[in-house]
């Protein structure tokens, strides 16, 4: 038996523990009132024969009081009440010594294997780590209400990043990027004025950046295209200075000439700069900037030349790599790609195919970027097409006072993500039992998602001056209150849902690929963003359907469930659950199939929503990865690469990768063995995706690859 600790570690249970728990209390009482050895021994048996896989510490400390009063010790039972009471005044007092000391000695697995792009070796990192556990802490013994915590513990619920929620900070975000560089914005009390060149716009976008990601916790968003007019600005700069200099000394035309020459080698420069600075800065959570750059061309857009440049050379340097320190060609974690398909660059004979292709091979070799069709967005978002936060999670539609629509300088509160799947083994077939379930738990999730929005409530726009009073998202005044950002649906925030799948293949016994499935798949969907329309209405905060992007938390649901219900065949006996809508990878689905099915689902997964497609070698496939774009412009709203092979990233190796004598994923090729530098398919059922880890032996390797 497992025992769940208030501070949400899982330990060995162990009946030592309860034999001198009871034998403390029993020293606080005379004759007759103390508990014979057979009196502890059978309140420890009680707790034995119950069988279970998993039990709150709470819970047992529950039963303890009841056996006690039932073999008539009444005051044995109070002397032990106020023993617990004693021993919660001591928590209360300090709970994170062995877990922070375990940060300092690096040996905190869970905390390691939690996010590759951070190194537990860091001081800053383990300092950012050490603040997250007393985050943590407080969060789970006086922020939270006791339900929500133990919701959180027994896996009912997800409540998304504790570590950082005793601070009135929020999620992820799109910077107004437009209004900080054209009307100047404020770091470090310093004043920075509008740039006039596209290499100083770089420049101070990638300080802004840093300044972001060290206020919040979660992804932001860069529109690249408005820097199209710094690019043209440059043009200008040095159009007139080669004027003033070789007027009447060289032709018009030559002089266009060299200012174009200059431009272009500026717009490689600025890129470069964008590029080696997001990937050297590190700031307050210990690791690069979590950004993800929007490559968008807008038809009517004054600046579209000049932005189809910078795109170009963005996907040119991606393609390149980062050399890493040993002097090999690496991808780069950040900045993550996102790039729009319009009726421009679908690759239909449009003036901007070009870049397509270009973007298609950069996927080939890097898997990056991800591909948004402006076509079924606008379908999905009233006309729109605006970038995700960060990676994946969308704002809801929303105007000014003056009618327009407004994306840029807006924001996610946090997320709070639901376990389908225990739902359904709970109901076990009974669908009444299901949805009456579903609506009680749905309440559990609205209740915490609340929490996250009090937290914000009151907050000073002081806390963060880049964000509040600097233009990142408002200018509001210093002391002013972000409140009136709050609400309107200005601001989103998100419930989340793991395990469609799952849930679908208990309650109907099929895949929701086959038509029964399906249909009940599509209702729950529908019932969940009903929900979240529902609370927008009652509350006046921007609820939104989130398919959330926590491929460690498939894992973490999957790993409670199998502990508390034991092996379910298909569904806990995997190790994962599939994440949001996905089909599992197991299911034999032709690729295109697959994203059109998905796709019905992401127009109800509105807070936010991806899907992949695998394609085998891709850098000598480059034909099928084009008409999977083409495909994914006609049919589906946002959708990513993965390949059927290894890949190692440091040498673009597209085959197998071996396990060395070490015990160690190894690329045959060049010899990495930096598994956060290589993709490896799952053995088993093919997964293939980023971000795993070695669990140090083979036979579980399998079992640790983090699940789309």
């Amino acid at each position: 038996m497992k025992i769940i600790k208030r501070d949400g570690r899982v330990v060995d249970y162990d009946r030592q523990k309860i034999q001198t728990a009871i034998e403390k209390a029993n020293k606080e009482v005379r004759g007759k009132e103390k508990a014979t050895k057979e009196d502890i021994k059978g309140i420890i048996e009680y707790i034995e024969d119950l069988n279970k896989k998993r039990m709150l510490v709470e819970d047992i400390q529950d039963i303890i009081e009841e056996q006690l009063m039932e073999i008539g010790k009444y005051e044995l039972s109070k002397k032990y009440i106020v023993y617990r009471y004693n021993r919660a005044l001591i928590r209360k007092s300090n709970t994170t010594d062995e877990t922070i000391l375990g940060i300092i000695r690096n040996d905190n697995k869970e905390l390691a294997e939690e996010n590759s792009n951070k190194n537990t070796m860091l001081a800053s990192t383990q300092r950012d780590y050490i603040a997250g556990e007393v985050s943590r802490d407080l969060t789970n013994r006086l922020l939270l209400p006791e339900k929500i915590v133990k919701a959180h513990q027994e896996g009912i619920l997800h409540f998304h990043d504790a570590d950082y929620f005793v601070q009135p900070i929020f999620n992820c975000c799109l910077i107004n990027i437009s209004d900080m560089l054209d009307n100047g914005t404020v770091m470090n009390g310093k004043l920075i004025e509008s740039p006039k060149s596209f290499q100083v716009a770089c420049t101070v976008t990638t300080q802004i950046i840093a300044a972001v990601a060290s206020n919040q916790y979660g992804g932001q968003s860069v529109d690249l295209k408005h820097l199209g007019k710094y690019v043209r600005k440059s043009y200008n700069k040095f159009k007139a200075e080669l004027e003033n200099k070789y007027k009447g000394k060289l032709s018009n035309d030559t002089i266009d000439e060299i200012a174009k020459d200059r431009v272009k080698a500026e717009v490689k420069a600025g890129v470069q700069t964008m590029q080696y600075q997001i990937n050297t800065l590190m700031t307050t959570n210990g690791q690069a900037p979590f950004v993800t750059l929007f490559l968008h061309l807008e038809e009517n857009d004054p600046y579209i030349k000049e932005n189809a440049m910078i795109i170009e050379e963005v996907l040119k340097q991606r393609y390149e790599g980062i050399k890493n320190e040993v002097g090999v060609y690496v991808t780069p974690a950040f900045p993550k790609l996102i790039y729009v398909l319009d009726e421009h660059n679908c690759l239909k004979g449009g003036k901007y195919d070009y870049l397509t292709k270009l973007a298609v091979k950069c996927s080939s070799k890097r898997l990056y970027p991800d591909y948004i069709s402006a076509k079924k967005m606008k379908e999905n978002y009233e006309g729109n097409v605006f970038s995700p936060m960060g990676c994946r999670s969308f704002l809801s539609p929303w105007k000014d006072e003056n009618g327009n629509y407004k994306f840029e300088g807006r924001f996610n509160q946090g997320v709070v993500s639901i376990n389908l799947p225990q739902i359904a083994i709970i109901a076990d077939g009974d669908e009444e039992k299901f949805w009456k379930l579903l609506e009680e738990r749905l309440e559990l999730c609205k209740e915490a998602l609340m929490c996250r929005h009090y937290a914000l409530l009151g907050t000073s726009s002081n806390i963060s001056p880049i964000h509040w009073q600097y233009g990142a998202i408002a200018r509001l005044e210093k002391g002013e209150k972000i409140d009136k950002l709050l609400y309107g649906g200005y601001s989103t925030i998100s419930l989340g849902y793991i395990g469609i799948y799952e849930m679908t293949k208990l309650m109907k016994g099929v895949s929701h690929t086959e038509p029964e499935g399906r249909e009940f798949a599509l209702k729950v969907m529908k019932h969940l963003k009903d929900k979240t329309a529902e609370w927008k209405k009652e509350t006046n905060i921007g609820f939104a359907l989130y398919g959330t992007p926590a491929e460690s938390l498939c894992y973490k649901f999957a790993r409670l469930d199998k502990e508390k219900f034991g092996t379910i065949k298909d569904i806990t006996d995997k190790g994962y659950y599939t994440n949001s809508y996905h089909i599992d990878v197991r299911e034999k689905i032709d690729a295109f199939d697959k994203l059109t099915f998905e796709s019905e689902f992401q127009k109800l997964s509105t807070g936010g929503a991806i899907s992949y497609v695998e394609i085998p070698n891709m850098q000598h496939n480059l034909q099928a990865l084009e008409t999977a774009v083409k495909f994914i412009y006609d049919n589906i709203q946002y959708a990513e690469f993965n390949t059927k092979s290894d890949y190692c990233h440091e040498c673009g190796f597209d085959g197998e990768i071996i396990i060395n004598e070490d015990n160690e994923w190894e690329c045959p090729n060049c010899g990495n063995k930096d598994h956060t530098k290589m993709n490896v398919v799952r053995r088993t059922c093919g997964y293939i995706g980023e971000n795993f880890w070695n669990a140090g032996k083979t036979k579980e390797i399998k079992q640790r690859v983090l699940h789309m």
